[in-house]
């Protein structure tokens, strides 16, 4: 047979009409494009600047003032916390608040004047190596810089920068990484099969026997999504034991914290995919509504590159994300050993996603109903 143009381009016709008609697939053709390009080329960046940081010197006179101006200079530095106490400021960098704290003796301006070497002392969060280790590199130019100034010339001694780096004195990257490939690995299954839940259903023709059922919009979402609950949590006892007994990952805190922060996510996981489970009509629609969320989700969280380094815009789209609450708490948790109260302001935040997605969820399912 030979090639007819004019059957071709019925086919063709009849394509482009299908297309236009799935507009789930063609808004993830324009959409997911022009996502990425802002993401990669606005909201990364591996050289995270103006880091929150505390500042605790028990001496105020005109060379400690110095300092901590020269120090916001760098454009790395932001005294967010200025003259608090020590105790103070060990709180603040657990609960991640303060990614530095800079203790400025009260010898500093006496050691100055005497031409001995004075020291800076410097604590750093080093849970997230990458984003701390741009800003340790730049201390050793300001300290000279700073004292050439003070002096007005080049001095004899040059200032000690005494760095501690706390959670992660090594800088593994692994202790960095694999807990957050726990929220990863959660969301990139839980939410796919969520979301297919209710498209099954309306595929195989077995949504009308659902709804004959004498059961509530709720009875129904609570028997959709108890199962994958269920799989989320083994999911995380697998990647939590292959994270001490393979990476060996610190376990510094609380397990049953820990897990309740888990749980709490994969219940928000599961019903993010069963919203989107009544907003899509087909599977492959709730695949795709399924990774385009994914997409946001790791590059925004601070999974693959720090939270800090990303503009204002980006941290708050983040700040709406399940995952980014998760993998601070997880952080906190296996890393610092926080405490319930270090991770409470995440945890309300998750509880708040949970009820918000449950509440739209019901709505959407009784608009599908008609």
């Amino acid at each position: 047979m030979t090639l007819s143009l004019h059957r071709l381009g019925a086919i063709l016709r009849k394509e482009f009409i299908q297309m236009r008609r799935d507009r789930v697939t063609f808004a993830m053709m324009l959409v997911v494009p022009i996502m990425q390009l802002l993401l990669f080329g606005f909201a990364i960046n591996s050289d995270p600047r103006h880091l929150p940081t505390a500042l605790v010197a028990p001496v105020q006179d005109r060379f400690t003032q110095a300092m901590s101006a020269a120090l916001e200079v760098t454009g790395y530095f932001d005294i967010t916390h200025a003259g608090v106490s020590a105790g103070e400021a060990d709180r603040l960098l657990a609960r991640g608040d303060v990614s530095f704290v800079i203790l400025i003796p009260p010898d500093f301006g006496r050691r100055i004047l005497r031409n001995d070497r004075p020291q800076l002392l410097v604590e750093a969060d080093a849970a997230d190596p990458a984003a701390s280790s741009g800003a340790v590199a730049a201390l050793g130019r300001v300290g000279d810089a700073f004292l050439a100034r003070e002096m007005g010339e080049a001095p004899p001694r040059a200032l000690e920068i005494v760095a501690h780096s706390r959670y992660n004195p090594e800088g593994i990257m692994q202790y960095n990484i694999v807990p957050g490939l726990l929220g990863v690995i959660l969301q990139m299954t839980l939410v796919m099969m969520a979301a297919m839940a209710l498209t099954r259903e309306i595929e195989r023709g077995t949504m009308e026997n659902l709804l004959a059922m004498p059961a509530t919009p709720a009875e129904i979402m609570i028997g959709k999504i108890t199962p994958f609950i269920g799989i989320g949590a083994v999911q995380g006892l697998v990647v939590l034991g292959a994270a001490k007994l393979i990476f060996d990952v610190p376990f510094v805190g609380s397990a049953h914290l820990l897990f309740a922060c888990i749980l709490l996510f994969v219940l928000a996981l599961v019903l993010l995919g069963y919203l989107i489970s009544t907003v899509a009509r087909t599977q492959m629609q709730a695949m795709q509504l399924s990774i385009f969320i994914f997409l946001p989700s790791v590059l925004l969280s601070g999974f693959m590159f720090p939270f800090r380094g990303m503009p204002e815009w980006a941290q708050w789209l983040g700040e709406i994300l399940p995952i980014t609450h998760l993998l601070r708490m997880v952080r906190a948790v296996m890393l610092k050993g926080a405490e319930a109260a270090d991770v409470a302001r995440d945890f309300t935040a998750l509880l708040v996603m949970v009820v918000v997605l449950g509440a739209l969820a019901l709505m959407r399912f009784r608009r599908t109903l008609d």
